[in-house]
């Protein structure tokens, strides 16, 4: 075990690697989420669901409300 000066280094040490760390992943969990947010542009008529593109739309349509009518946006994907 350390003991003395190199003891207080380490410890030192440690607790600015940590700091950094925790910076680093809050700034970039925002970063994610406003792009995952960002990537959402299609939204269900129905139920308000959001999805990325007009395919995995199509058929969360399909399989989540196939009494309903086919909104015409999605007719010819």
């Amino acid at each position: 075990m350390a003991r003395g000066q190199q003891k207080v280094q380490s410890q030192a040490k440690a607790a600015e690697k940590q700091a950094k760390m925790k910076k680093q992943q809050g700034h970039s969990a925002n970063e994610q989420k406003k792009a995952a947010q960002k990537a959402l542009i299609h939204a269900c008529s129905v139920c308000k669901a959001q999805m990325p593109d007009p395919k995995t739309y199509k058929q969360h349509f399909e399989n989540k409300h196939p009494k309903n009518t086919m909104p015409e946006e999605l007719k010819d994907v």
